[in-house]
């Protein structure tokens, strides 16, 4: 996970204004990239991505057969040839947190399918927001539970009504906090965040859980605390499958295992570590993070690769 500010040519861009297009009785915002600004990596074709990216990662974790990443930025390296793919750029375009996507398309079918199922009753938002560095959160239906925020987009907002609501908002850490406050409002949920990670902005979490030992927050859903990244970072771990992971734990398909952000440790990488073994203690089978790659294995071997994840920290004390 690389962060990087906008430079200060490009410093205006982030007020652009979106184009709008009509969805029934409503309209909704387009992404908004500017073909001016179109990165020269882009391979030639409808997709693009402009030199406002921020490299989040969410584009690639969307469409990893349309999008790649160069000089801690994103681009299109193959353009969508089949529906599957044309549908997964769309719902990049539309997740892109800074509007760096550009395509001359309509949305629509990708509006219509986020919330994303990926199993169970586990979705994936989509609509990242940039005050969360483009991070990626989940919504849990049977539960009407969001965990980490999402940016507040009518189109979403309208489909997570439909879906019964928000109940709960579980809330990994202080960075991945984006539009709690309006979801607050619109749908009353009860905030959860660890107290460590309260800030001025999030002092009126209704529950604020401290210490270190695992929560039971209600059936089948665990609050792991697990400091290493902030002090106050914790994971969410549903059914003894799905470990929300925040920005702490991502796979990484070129160490081929299990990792952590060595660059993006801001309190302790002496604690991460020993946040990592206290895992060991559970079992899942799916690591779905807010930055980084997602990742699904066989518990055990999900183990594994967390052992060897735990080796490579250590040797980069």
């Amino acid at each position: 996970m690389r962060r990087r500010s906008r430079s200060p040519a490009l410093a205006g861009t982030a007020g652009r204004a979106p184009r709008w297009m009509r969805i029934g009785r409503g309209y909704v915002a387009e992404g908004m990239a500017d073909a001016a600004l179109r990165l020269p990596e882009n391979v030639e074709g409808d997709f693009y991505v402009d030199s406002t990216c921020i490299d989040c990662d969410a584009c690639r974790v969307l469409a990893p057969t349309v999008f790649s990443d160069e000089r801690d930025q994103s681009f299109v390296f193959h353009q969508p040839e089949t529906d599957e793919e044309l549908l997964a750029a769309q719902k990049a375009l539309i997740t892109c947190p800074t509007s760096s996507i550009g395509s001359g398309r309509s949305a629509r079918n990708a509006i219509d399918a986020l919330p994303e199922l990926l199993e169970d009753d586990v979705y994936r938002c989509g609509y990242a927001s940039e005050s969360s560095f483009g991070a990626i959160s989940y919504y849990l239906a049977d539960r009407n539970i969001l965990i980490d925020s999402p940016r507040f987009a009518g189109p979403l907002v309208k489909r997570l009504e439909a879906m019964g609501g928000v109940r709960r908002m579980l809330l990994t850490h202080q960075d991945d906090v984006a539009d709690h406050a309006n979801y607050h409002e619109r749908f009353g949920c009860e905030r959860v965040l660890h107290r460590d990670d309260v800030r001025a902005k999030t002092s009126m979490m209704e529950l604020q859980p401290a210490g270190s030992e695992a929560i039971e927050l209600e059936r089948d859903l665990l609050m792991i605390p697990t400091p290493g990244h902030t002090r106050g970072h914790a994971v969410f771990l549903y059914r003894d499958r799905f470990l929300f992971t925040g920005d702490h734990l991502a796979w990484s398909p070129t160490r081929g295992h299990l990792y952590a952000f060595r660059s993006a440790c801001w309190y302790s990488w002496t604690e991460q570590i020993a946040s990592m073994q206290r895992l060991l203690d559970y079992s899942f089978e799916y690591v779905l993070p807010g930055h980084g790659r997602p990742v699904r294995m066989p518990a055990e071997e999900m183990r594994a690769s967390l052992v060897r994840c735990i080796d490579w920290m250590n040797a980069k004390r």
